[in-house]
């Protein structure tokens, strides 16, 4: 079957994607759909929804998903590999040479200033995104909605609970939380018949501290086999990991980091780039972002041959919608963790609401203009005030 564009305009649609668009992955997956299915029909509705659909129910950011799966549709294996290259490649570099600059001149106080602004900007950035994205994945916080999905809420006050108290995200609360809800919501047929298993393949790269990079790699493709919906829930699983478990960052890095996403280009799970980066130079940022992506890549091709059968399982979907609901309530603790850690004066404070009000209130500020307004105004109360 001829299609209506080659392999070449697609991959090079999203290396423009992966370059440009801004606004997280809302806004990545709504120019998908604008672009390619609205504007230039490569791609039809049904094989849209499809693709979304699939993006939300397996775990992988949601951008990235759905990117990898329309490279799917048409060219198959092949098409999925390029186009996920081409998608996450200039973020990527992008990151990577943002941590050279801060490793450089992170001492600096001009640096220090600047990140000064832009973690509090981030705190609420974070806060409102963590807003929608509960929103989208449970309901409206409305009396109707805690009556209709008391279940989903109370997993996601528990693990809001869990995340605030202990400072550190508890996985196996996420899975818990999906095989109640499965049990409760929609049982399946055969337990034997629902199986969820994660195949990382990754191994230490040449002589660069190959034991360091073993563990990034073990870690991250684990953080990667979490991320359900959006990029942001990566947040508290990084967070415990890098900061409380493995102490490779400080509470100041790991926010930085975070800001560095916000203000770069693509997928937001590409600050795991730049946390690599700080971990173990080059070749730690370039695992950390192979094993994050890895399972995401996997749980798109392998089942999109027959997800019509697996996107009809109401189990499965029971499943992932028990699991959103507590990975949203833990990310929403983060956010508490983070922000008390961040927000350290009347200044942060004040700039923490200042973000979260102009992106509730603003359609034409974008989360970019913010971080670059946070920094701006850092340096000026820093080395002016």
């Amino acid at each position: 079957m001829s299609q209506k564009y080659s392999l070449k305009d697609l991959i090079l649609y999203f290396l423009k994607l992966g370059y440009a668009g801004f606004g997280g992955p809302v806004a990545l997956v709504g120019y998908m759909h604008r672009d390619l299915v609205e504007k230039r029909q490569w791609i039809s509705e049904e094989e849209y929804k499809n693709g979304l659909a699939l993006a939300q129910l397996a775990p992988g950011p949601l951008a990235a998903q759905l990117g990898i799966y329309l490279g799917f549709v048409h060219y198959g294996v092949l098409g999925a590999t390029l186009v996920g290259v081409a998608f996450v490649l200039p973020s990527f570099l992008m990151v990577v040479l943002l941590g050279m600059a801060y490793q450089r001149f992170g001492g600096l106080p001009w640096m220090q200033a600047v990140f000064y602004g832009v973690g509090a900007a981030v705190i609420g950035i974070i806060a409102v995104s963590s807003y929608k994205l509960t929103q989208k994945s449970i309901g409206k916080f409305s009396l109707q909605s805690l009556k209709t999905n008391w279940l989903l809420w109370s997993f996601f006050v528990v693990a809001c609970a869990v995340t605030s108290i202990t400072k550190e995200e508890n996985a196996g609360l996420f899975v818990m939380a999906g095989l109640v809800y499965m049990l409760v919501k929609a049982p399946p047929t055969s337990l034997s018949k629902t199986t969820n298993s994660v195949l990382l393949l990754q191994a230490g790269f040449w002589e660069y501290d190959a034991s360091l990079l073993w563990k990034i790699a073990l870690f991250f493709g684990e953080a990667g086999a979490f991320v359900f919906g959006s990029g942001l829930a990566i947040v508290p699983f990084l967070h415990a990991g890098v900061v409380q478990q493995y102490g490779w960052l400080t509470e100041q890095q790991f926010v930085d980091a975070v800001a560095v996403a916000m203000i770069t280009p693509g997928p937001v799970v590409i600050t795991v780039g730049f946390i690599g980066y700080l971990i173990n130079g080059f070749w730690g940022a370039t695992v950390a972002a192979l094993a994050t992506f890895l399972p995401c890549y996997l749980l798109t091709v392998l089942p999109a041959p027959y997800f019509q059968k697996i996107a009809q399982n109401k189990s499965i979907k029971a499943f992932v919608d028990g699991i959103t609901a507590a990975v949203v309530g833990a990310l929403v603790g983060a956010v508490c963790v983070i922000g008390l850690r961040s927000v350290v004066d009347i200044p942060t404070a004040l700039l923490a609401l200042a973000s979260a009000f102009v992106l509730i209130y603003s359609k034409k500020i974008k989360e970019p203009h913010i971080i670059l307004i946070a920094a701006f105004i850092g340096i000026l109360v820093k080395m002016y005030v």
